[in-house]
C-alpha cells in the first residue's frame, strides 16, 4: 500500500466494499488493486480482469450454455465499468473501457434471469440508454426508476435490481444526463426533475408497465437526483434516497480530489473552480418541501465522502423516514444487509 500512489490509495479507501458489493469478486479486487501502484495503470488493470470474464462469456454463448454467457458477460461489464469510472484523466482509455462495459452488457440481456430490454428515453435531443427487465409472472408490474451517482452508471446495477425484480417490481435504470453513455452528449443536469418528466412520459408510453405505480431509487449523486425528481415530477408514488448530498457546493472541499475530477469533466466545465460555481445549482433548498411521495433516506454514519448531516438536513425538511447506519460509509456498501433489503420491501410496500 505505501508504494501505491495517492489516487490509487484513495479509491480504494473510498470505494472498496461497493466494488465487491456490486458484482466483483474479492479475490479479483485484491488481486487487480494490490497489482495497480500507479493511478494510470488502474483502468487498464481492470480491463484486463474483464476480459478474462467477457471471454468466459463468449465461450459460453459458442457452446450454447446461455444462462452462464449472461452471468459471464454482466460480470465482465462491472470489471470494465469499474476500470472507468473515474478515470477522466485519460479520456480515450476511459471511453475504450466504457464501450467494453456497454458492449457486454447489452450482449448478456437475452440472457439474464430476467431478461433485460434496452430502451432510449429522449430528452433534450438526445436519447438516455435504460435498461428494462420486468419480473417474470407479473402483468403490468409497478416499475422503479433506478439512478446511478456521479461515477457509476447502468452497468453497475445487476445486485440493486435483482433485490426489486425479487419482490414483483420491473426495474428501470437509466444512464441520465452526465452519466453513463449520456455523458459524453449531455451535461450533469441539476433540474432532474425535467429529466424525470421524461422517463415518466417515456414509461407511460408503454402498454406493459403500470405508470400508476412508479418509484425511484438513487444512489450517491444517484441520491440527490431521486428526491430532485420527486420535488417536481409529481406522478411518482415513492422515493427513497441513498447517501446523497443536500447542497452539492457546501460540501465541494470535503469530497475527494478524483471526485471534484468527475464532477468537472461530466458537468462539462474547464476548470475545478468553474464546476464548483455549476455545482451551486445541485441543490434541495427550496424544492425538498415539494416532495409529496413517501421519501426513504438511507445514510451511513462513517460517509466520508458526503456528511451524515446532508441526510438529516433532508429529514428535516420533509415528512422522510431517515434511516442512518452507524458504521455505514459511502453507499453503505459496507453494511449491505442493514438496508438493501429493508429498502426494496419499503418500496414494494409504496407500489404494490
Amino acid at each position: 500500500m505505501a508504494d501505491q500512489d495517492r489516487l490509487v490509495q484513495e479509491a480504494i479507501a473510498h470505494w472498496a466494499p461497493r466494488f465487491t458489493t456490486n458484482g466483483v469478486a474479492v479475490s479479483d479486487f485484491q488481486r487487480v488493486t494490490g497489482s495497480v501502484q500507479r493511478w494510470e495503470d488502474w483502468c487498464n488493470a481492470w480491463v484486463a480482469a474483464g476480459a478474462e470474464h467477457e471471454q468466459l462469456g463468449r465461450e459460453a454463448l459458442a457452446e450454447g450454455r446461455n444462462r452462464s454467457a449472461g452471468n459471464h458477460l454482466s460480470t465482465a461489464a462491472v470489471y470494465y465499468h469499474f476500470g472507468k469510472f473515474v478515470f477522466v484523466d485519460y479520456p480515450d482509455t476511459m471511453r475504450h473501457a466504457h464501450d467494453l462495459a456497454v458492449t457486454c452488457l447489452t450482449d448478456a440481456l437475452p440472457h439474464l434471469d430476467p431478461p433485460g430490454e434496452r430502451i432510449l428515453v429522449p430528452f433534450r435531443g438526445f436519447d438516455m440508454p435504460g435498461i428494462l427487465r420486468k419480473p417474470r409472472g407479473v402483468d403490468r408490474p409497478a416499475v422503479v426508476v433506478m439512478i446511478s451517482g456521479l461515477d457509476s452508471t447502468k452497468e453497475e446495477l445487476r445486485s440493486t435490481e435483482q433485490l426489486f425484480l425479487d419482490r414483483g417490481l420491473a426495474t428501470l435504470a437509466i444512464d441520465g444526463p452526465g452519466q453513463g453513455e449520456s455523458e459524453y452528449a449531455l451535461a450533469i443536469e441539476p433540474a432532474w426533475e425535467e429529466v424525470g418528466a421524461a422517463i415518466v412520459d417515456a414509461i407511460e408510453a408503454r402498454d406493459d408497465l403500470d405508470a400508476g405505480r412508479i418509484g425511484v431509487w438513487g444512489v450517491s449523486l444517484g441520491g440527490y437526483y431521486a428526491p430532485r425528481m420527486a420535488s417536481g415530477e409529481h406522478r411518482l408514488k415513492a422515493c427513497a434516497a441513498l447517501a446523497g448530498p443536500f447542497d452539492w457546493a457546501g460540501i465541494w472541499e470535503g469530497l475527494p480530489e478524483l471526485t471534484r475530477r468527475t464532477f468537472t469533466v461530466r458537468s462539462h466545465q474547464s476548470d475545478q473552480a468553474a464546476a464548483w460555481e455549476y455545482g451551486r445549482q445541485l441543490t434541495l433548498e427550496g424544492r425538498a418541501r415539494d416532495i409529496r411521495c413517501p421519501l426513504l433516506i438511507v445514510f451511513g454514519a462513517k460517509d466520508r465522502l458526503i456528511p451524515h448531516t446532508e441526510a438529516e438536513r433532508l429529514a428535516a425538511e420533509t415528512s422522510g423516514t431517515l434511516l442512518m447506519l452507524p458504521d455505514g460509509n459511502h453507499g453503505c456498501a459496507n453494511v449491505a444487509a442493514q438496508h438493501r433489503n429493508k429498502t426494496a420491501d419499503w418500496m414494494a410496500a409504496q407500489l404494490t
